[in-house]
Protein backbone atom coordinates (compact mmCIF):
# COMPACT_ATOMS: atom_id res chain seq x y z
CA UNK A 1 0.00 0.00 0.00
CA UNK A 2 1.69 3.21 -0.88
CA UNK A 3 1.65 6.18 2.09
CA UNK A 4 0.64 9.30 1.46
CA UNK A 5 4.54 11.54 1.88
CA UNK A 6 4.73 15.09 2.27
CA UNK A 7 7.22 16.71 0.16
CA UNK A 8 8.97 20.07 0.64
CA UNK A 9 12.10 21.69 -0.70
CA UNK A 10 12.79 23.72 2.47
CA UNK A 11 15.12 22.59 5.05
CA UNK A 12 13.41 24.37 7.73
CA UNK A 13 10.31 22.48 6.79
CA UNK A 14 11.76 19.33 6.88
CA UNK A 15 13.32 20.25 10.30
CA UNK A 16 10.07 21.36 12.21
CA UNK A 17 8.39 18.06 10.99
CA UNK A 18 11.78 16.21 12.56
CA UNK A 19 11.57 17.78 15.45
CA UNK A 20 7.83 17.24 15.76
CA UNK A 21 8.14 13.86 16.12
CA UNK A 22 11.25 13.50 17.70
CA UNK A 23 10.04 15.73 20.34
CA UNK A 24 12.86 17.30 20.90
CA UNK A 25 16.17 18.72 19.19
CA UNK A 26 17.81 17.05 16.26
CA UNK A 27 21.51 15.63 16.49
CA UNK A 28 23.72 16.76 14.21
CA UNK A 29 21.55 20.43 13.37
CA UNK A 30 22.17 23.91 14.35
CA UNK A 31 19.69 26.28 14.47
CA UNK A 32 19.52 30.16 14.49
CA UNK A 33 17.18 32.65 14.66
CA UNK A 34 16.81 36.08 14.30
CA UNK A 35 14.63 38.88 13.17
CA UNK A 36 15.43 41.44 10.58
CA UNK A 37 13.97 44.75 9.39
CA UNK A 38 10.44 44.79 10.50
CA UNK A 39 8.67 41.88 9.80
CA UNK A 40 11.76 39.61 8.39
CA UNK A 41 12.37 36.50 9.98
CA UNK A 42 15.85 34.57 9.13
CA UNK A 43 16.69 31.14 9.77
CA UNK A 44 19.74 29.36 9.51
CA UNK A 45 19.92 25.49 9.50
CA UNK A 46 23.26 23.99 9.40
CA UNK A 47 23.13 19.63 8.86
CA UNK A 48 26.38 18.64 9.81
CA UNK A 49 26.06 14.75 10.22
CA UNK A 50 25.28 11.97 7.88
CA UNK A 51 22.63 10.81 10.34
CA UNK A 52 20.89 14.39 10.68
CA UNK A 53 21.14 14.48 6.74
CA UNK A 54 19.10 10.80 6.91
CA UNK A 55 17.03 12.51 9.16
CA UNK A 56 15.91 15.15 7.41
CA UNK A 57 16.37 13.92 3.61
CA UNK A 58 18.69 17.00 2.74
CA UNK A 59 22.36 17.45 2.16
CA UNK A 60 25.12 18.09 4.52
CA UNK A 61 24.97 22.23 4.41
CA UNK A 62 23.88 25.63 5.14
CA UNK A 63 20.37 26.57 4.45
CA UNK A 64 19.57 30.04 4.96
CA UNK A 65 15.54 30.81 4.85
CA UNK A 66 14.39 33.88 4.64
CA UNK A 67 10.92 34.96 5.70
CA UNK A 68 8.69 37.66 4.81
CA UNK A 69 5.11 37.92 5.12
CA UNK A 70 4.52 40.95 2.95
CA UNK A 71 6.87 39.51 0.03
CA UNK A 72 3.41 39.21 -1.96
CA UNK A 73 3.17 42.88 -1.81
CA UNK A 74 3.97 45.61 -4.76
CA UNK A 75 5.94 47.87 -2.40
CA UNK A 76 9.20 48.83 -4.41
CA UNK A 77 10.63 50.41 -0.80
CA UNK A 78 10.31 47.23 0.70
CA UNK A 79 11.74 44.84 -1.92
CA UNK A 80 14.47 46.81 -2.34
CA UNK A 81 15.09 46.07 1.64
CA UNK A 82 14.42 42.71 0.98
CA UNK A 83 16.82 42.56 -1.83
CA UNK A 84 19.88 44.15 0.23
CA UNK A 85 19.10 41.61 3.16
CA UNK A 86 18.74 38.35 0.64
CA UNK A 87 22.49 39.68 -1.18
CA UNK A 88 24.06 40.02 2.43
CA UNK A 89 23.01 36.52 3.05
CA UNK A 90 23.80 35.21 -0.33
CA UNK A 91 27.32 36.93 0.09
CA UNK A 92 28.22 34.67 3.60
CA UNK A 93 27.81 31.28 1.47
CA UNK A 94 29.47 32.52 -2.06
CA UNK A 95 33.21 31.36 -1.29
CA UNK A 96 35.20 35.00 -1.29
CA UNK A 97 33.05 36.73 -3.26
CA UNK A 98 33.83 40.02 -1.79
CA UNK A 99 36.84 39.75 -2.04
CA UNK A 100 38.54 38.57 -4.78
CA UNK A 101 37.31 38.52 -9.20
CA UNK A 102 35.83 35.56 -9.90
CA UNK A 103 33.98 34.13 -12.98
CA UNK A 104 29.98 33.34 -11.99
CA UNK A 105 27.45 31.20 -13.89
CA UNK A 106 24.04 32.12 -13.04
CA UNK A 107 21.56 29.60 -14.31
CA UNK A 108 17.78 29.90 -14.43
CA UNK A 109 16.17 26.66 -13.47
CA UNK A 110 12.45 25.61 -14.90
CA UNK A 111 9.97 26.01 -17.46
CA UNK A 112 9.55 29.67 -18.84
CA UNK A 113 5.91 28.32 -20.26
CA UNK A 114 4.83 27.10 -16.95
CA UNK A 115 4.26 30.45 -14.58
CA UNK A 116 4.96 28.74 -11.72
CA UNK A 117 7.52 27.25 -13.03
CA UNK A 118 8.90 30.44 -14.30
CA UNK A 119 10.96 31.88 -11.15
CA UNK A 120 14.45 30.63 -12.51
CA UNK A 121 14.03 32.15 -16.13
CA UNK A 122 12.95 35.39 -15.47
CA UNK A 123 15.08 36.29 -12.73
CA UNK A 124 18.12 35.64 -15.05
CA UNK A 125 15.98 38.39 -17.49
CA UNK A 126 16.90 40.97 -15.18
CA UNK A 127 20.42 40.43 -14.22
CA UNK A 128 23.54 42.40 -14.89
CA UNK A 129 25.55 40.29 -17.65
CA UNK A 130 29.00 41.23 -17.64
CA UNK A 131 31.83 38.74 -19.11
CA UNK A 132 30.91 39.27 -22.40
CA UNK A 133 31.95 43.26 -22.18
CA UNK A 134 34.69 42.05 -19.85
CA UNK A 135 36.41 40.33 -22.08
CA UNK A 136 36.50 42.89 -25.08
CA UNK A 137 36.77 46.02 -23.53
CA UNK A 138 37.83 45.23 -20.10
CA UNK A 139 36.52 46.66 -17.09
CA UNK A 140 37.10 50.10 -18.24
CA UNK A 141 34.05 49.49 -20.25
CA UNK A 142 31.40 50.28 -16.43
CA UNK A 143 34.65 52.41 -14.90
CA UNK A 144 35.52 49.86 -12.55
CA UNK A 145 38.24 49.11 -10.59
CA UNK A 146 37.09 45.63 -9.82
CA UNK A 147 34.35 43.58 -11.06
CA UNK A 148 33.49 39.59 -11.65
CA UNK A 149 32.75 37.96 -14.79
CA UNK A 150 29.23 36.87 -14.95
CA UNK A 151 27.51 34.88 -17.20
CA UNK A 152 24.18 33.14 -17.33
CA UNK A 153 22.30 30.33 -18.58
CA UNK A 154 18.39 29.30 -19.10
CA UNK A 155 18.39 25.42 -20.08
CA UNK A 156 15.16 24.70 -20.08
CA UNK A 157 13.56 21.43 -19.50
CA UNK A 158 14.08 18.00 -21.04
CA UNK A 159 10.89 17.50 -22.10
CA UNK A 160 12.04 20.21 -24.86
CA UNK A 161 15.75 20.10 -25.27
CA UNK A 162 15.98 16.31 -24.67
CA UNK A 163 19.02 16.60 -22.48
CA UNK A 164 19.36 16.55 -19.02
CA UNK A 165 19.79 20.25 -17.44
CA UNK A 166 23.00 18.93 -15.62
CA UNK A 167 24.28 17.91 -19.13
CA UNK A 168 23.99 21.42 -20.74
CA UNK A 169 25.72 22.88 -17.73
CA UNK A 170 28.60 21.05 -17.74
CA UNK A 171 28.79 21.26 -21.22
CA UNK A 172 29.09 25.50 -20.58
CA UNK A 173 31.09 24.97 -17.55
CA UNK A 174 33.93 22.76 -19.43
CA UNK A 175 33.68 25.67 -22.08
CA UNK A 176 33.66 28.40 -19.72
CA UNK A 177 35.36 27.44 -16.58
CA UNK A 178 33.68 29.88 -13.99
CA UNK A 179 34.57 30.16 -10.16
CA UNK A 180 31.01 29.82 -8.87
CA UNK A 181 27.72 28.53 -10.58
CA UNK A 182 23.84 30.13 -8.78
CA UNK A 183 21.07 28.42 -9.54
CA UNK A 184 17.73 29.95 -8.73
CA UNK A 185 14.68 27.75 -9.11
CA UNK A 186 10.67 27.17 -8.10
CA UNK A 187 10.49 25.75 -4.56
CA UNK A 188 7.52 23.32 -3.53
CA UNK A 189 6.70 24.00 0.24
CA UNK A 190 4.82 22.16 2.93
CA UNK A 191 2.57 25.34 4.42
CA UNK A 192 0.55 27.11 2.21
CA UNK A 193 1.68 30.22 5.20
CA UNK A 194 5.49 29.63 3.06
CA UNK A 195 3.89 29.74 -0.26
CA UNK A 196 5.67 33.62 -2.43
CA UNK A 197 6.94 34.52 1.32
CA UNK A 198 10.07 32.59 1.70
CA UNK A 199 13.43 32.68 -0.08
CA UNK A 200 15.99 29.63 0.48
CA UNK A 201 19.43 30.06 -0.01
CA UNK A 202 21.78 26.94 0.18
CA UNK A 203 25.33 25.98 -0.37
CA UNK A 204 24.63 22.50 -1.31
CA UNK A 205 23.18 22.64 -4.98
CA UNK A 206 20.12 21.24 -6.17
CA UNK A 207 18.26 18.57 -6.72
CA UNK A 208 15.70 19.83 -9.89
CA UNK A 209 11.90 18.62 -9.85
CA UNK A 210 12.59 16.70 -6.33
CA UNK A 211 9.88 18.82 -4.47
CA UNK A 212 6.90 17.63 -6.87
CA UNK A 213 8.69 14.09 -7.00
CA UNK A 214 10.22 15.01 -10.50
CA UNK A 215 13.84 13.44 -9.98
CA UNK A 216 16.56 14.51 -11.93
CA UNK A 217 20.42 14.69 -11.65
CA UNK A 218 21.71 16.90 -9.14
CA UNK A 219 23.38 20.24 -9.71
CA UNK A 220 26.14 20.19 -6.81
CA UNK A 221 29.88 20.64 -6.22
CA UNK A 222 30.30 17.06 -6.67
CA UNK A 223 28.56 16.93 -9.88
CA UNK A 224 29.82 19.68 -11.82
CA UNK A 225 33.12 20.11 -10.20
CA UNK A 226 32.77 23.98 -8.66
CA UNK A 227 30.33 25.46 -5.39
CA UNK A 228 26.95 25.65 -6.50
CA UNK A 229 24.80 27.90 -4.50
CA UNK A 230 20.95 27.32 -4.73
CA UNK A 231 18.31 30.10 -4.37
CA UNK A 232 14.88 28.93 -4.34
CA UNK A 233 11.31 30.67 -3.63
CA UNK A 234 8.30 27.97 -2.71
CA UNK A 235 5.32 28.60 -5.54
CA UNK A 236 3.34 25.63 -5.71
CA UNK A 237 2.32 23.54 -2.16
CA UNK A 238 1.21 19.80 -2.79
CA UNK A 239 -2.58 19.75 -2.88
CA UNK A 240 -2.31 16.37 -0.38
CA UNK A 241 -0.69 18.45 2.84
CA UNK A 242 -4.02 20.69 2.21
CA UNK A 243 -6.11 17.85 2.86
CA UNK A 244 -3.99 16.56 5.29
CA UNK A 245 -4.27 19.96 7.35
CA UNK A 246 -7.53 20.17 7.10
CA UNK A 247 -8.29 16.26 8.08
CA UNK A 248 -5.99 17.23 11.36
CA UNK A 249 -8.30 19.69 12.46
CA UNK A 250 -11.65 16.99 11.68
CA UNK A 251 -10.43 13.94 13.17
CA UNK A 252 -7.18 11.36 13.37
CA UNK A 253 -9.20 8.40 11.86
CA UNK A 254 -9.93 10.49 8.97
CA UNK A 255 -5.92 11.78 8.57
CA UNK A 256 -4.52 8.36 8.83
CA UNK A 257 -7.20 6.91 6.38
CA UNK A 258 -5.86 9.79 3.84
CA UNK A 259 -2.37 9.13 4.36
CA UNK A 260 -2.27 5.28 3.62
CA UNK A 261 -5.18 5.46 0.65
CA UNK A 262 -4.18 4.03 -2.19
CA UNK A 263 -6.03 6.66 -4.53
CA UNK A 264 -2.94 8.81 -5.41
CA UNK A 265 -5.14 11.17 -7.23
CA UNK A 266 -4.18 13.91 -4.97
CA UNK A 267 -0.49 12.92 -4.55
CA UNK A 268 0.36 14.10 -7.87
CA UNK A 269 -1.37 17.44 -7.52
CA UNK A 270 0.01 20.86 -6.64
CA UNK A 271 -1.78 24.10 -5.64
CA UNK A 272 -0.46 27.56 -6.52
CA UNK A 273 -1.67 31.34 -6.07
CA UNK A 274 -4.35 32.75 -8.40
CA UNK A 275 -2.04 36.17 -8.81
CA UNK A 276 1.07 33.55 -9.76
CA UNK A 277 1.67 35.91 -12.91
CA UNK A 278 2.31 39.11 -11.40
CA UNK A 279 4.28 37.19 -8.16
CA UNK A 280 6.39 35.27 -10.08
CA UNK A 281 7.10 38.63 -12.17
CA UNK A 282 7.53 40.65 -8.91
CA UNK A 283 9.74 37.84 -6.86
CA UNK A 284 12.03 36.84 -9.91
CA UNK A 285 12.92 40.84 -9.95
CA UNK A 286 13.29 41.09 -5.93
CA UNK A 287 16.31 37.90 -6.37
CA UNK A 288 17.63 39.36 -9.74
CA UNK A 289 18.44 42.58 -7.43
CA UNK A 290 20.34 40.73 -4.27
CA UNK A 291 22.01 38.97 -6.72
CA UNK A 292 23.26 42.26 -8.99
CA UNK A 293 23.68 43.86 -5.44
CA UNK A 294 25.75 40.83 -4.02
CA UNK A 295 28.37 40.41 -7.25
CA UNK A 296 28.86 44.19 -7.16
CA UNK A 297 32.48 44.86 -5.84
CA UNK A 298 31.89 48.22 -5.02
CA UNK A 299 28.06 48.40 -3.86
CA UNK A 300 27.85 50.83 -1.30
CA UNK A 301 25.60 49.08 1.33
CA UNK A 302 23.23 51.49 3.28
CA UNK A 303 24.62 52.15 6.99
CA UNK A 304 27.74 50.94 6.08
Amino acid sequence: MQQFQVRTDLALEATESVRKQEAGNIRGVVMEEYDVLEDVHITKVEIKSRNAQKSLGKPIGTYITLEAASLQENDEDYHREISEELARQLRSVLPAVGEKEQSILIVGLGNRDVTADALGPCTVDNLFITRHIIREYGKKAYHAQRMHEISSLVPGVMAKTGMETSEIIKGVITQTEPDIVIVIDALAARSTKRLNRTIQITDTGIHPGSGVGNYRNALTKESLGVPVIAIGIPMVVDAGTIVCDALEQISRESLEYFRNSEDTQLHNMYVTAKNIDETTKRLSFTISEAINIALDMEYEWNGE
